[in-house]
């Protein structure tokens, strides 16, 4: 198993050596031009992970995996670094936050593992960049609040009690409230994101991953709504020829489908 990890490794790197001499696409590329096509790579192992499309999984790691050993070669190339920098630092990064594994540290929960690795990666990072500074500036914004969110967690801001979080859900739902009447539109944008902030917080302590949750509501809306198009399509109609009551009582069919009712 290991020699054919080994070959397959030492294979990709010759390929990649061979494409970056001999294609003309492959030679022109950078780090900057390559940037896009990373972000939406990992956007399609996404899908395939919320698909649970073990295929189309190893189809993408592989198309990630790619990047990884492009970005090396262009490093090597500026005499940066290399692949083997690349992994090497990787294998140094693992052990030095793993100390419960590879030294004296005990973590016997995942909570305390979560704990270690905040503390670590703070104490590594230069202290002018604070306990946030780690937080990559272009991720989305719901991913971003949920890592800030654990990050200042990990230094010790938090709730003292999970439950705790639902009055301050209920504070900024009431300033929401508050600022529709106003009718002022750019405080009122200010108030929905303290409200998804305190709920991406709430997903938080409660286990859930807010993008999974979003990203299975929008499926499940998407195939009720495709169900409505496709019933009122058969009796040769236009949703825009349905009144709400009409339309609420197909999505209401379409829920029953759903649940297997």
């Amino acid at each position: 198993m290991e020699d054919k990890r080994l070959k397959a490794t030492a294979r990709l790197l010759e390929v990649m050596n061979t494409l970056r001499r001999e294609c003309p696409w492959d030679r022109e590329q950078t780090f900057e031009s390559l940037r896009s096509n990373t972000i939406e790579e990992t956007y399609e192992l996404a899908d395939a992970i919320t698909d649970h499309n073990l295929e189309g999984i190893k189809e993408e790691l592989g198309d990630l995996l790619l990047h990884v050993v492009f970005y090396s070669k262009l490093g090597e190339e500026e005499g940066a670094f290399d692949f083997g920098d690349v992994a090497n630092a990787l294998c140094d990064k693992l052990i030095y936050r793993h100390p419960h594994v590879y030294g004296d540290i005990h973590a016997n929960t995942p909570d305390e593992v979560k704990e270690n690795w905040e503390a670590l990666k703070l104490r590594k990072k230069n202290r002018k960049s604070g306990t946030l500074g780690g937080v990559p500036r272009s991720l989305p914004a719901m991913v971003k609040a949920y890592r800030m969110g654990e990050k200042a967690a990990g230094a010790g801001f938090d709730w003292k009690q999970k439950e705790d979080v639902w009055e301050k859900v209920r504070e900024e739902l009431a300033e929401v409230e508050a600022e529709m009447k106003s009718g002022r539109k750019a405080d009122l944008e200010g108030e929905f994101g303290d409200l998804f902030f305190a709920l991406i917080n709430a997903c938080r302590l409660y286990g859930v991953d807010p993008e999974a949750a979003l990203a299975r509501t929008n499926n499940k809306f998407m195939q009720r709504f495709n169900y409505m198009e496709e019933q009122v399509a058969k009796q040769g109609h236009t949703l825009h020829e349905l009144s709400l009551d009409e339309m609420e009582a197909i999505w209401q069919e379409a829920k029953k489908i759903e649940n297997g009712k």
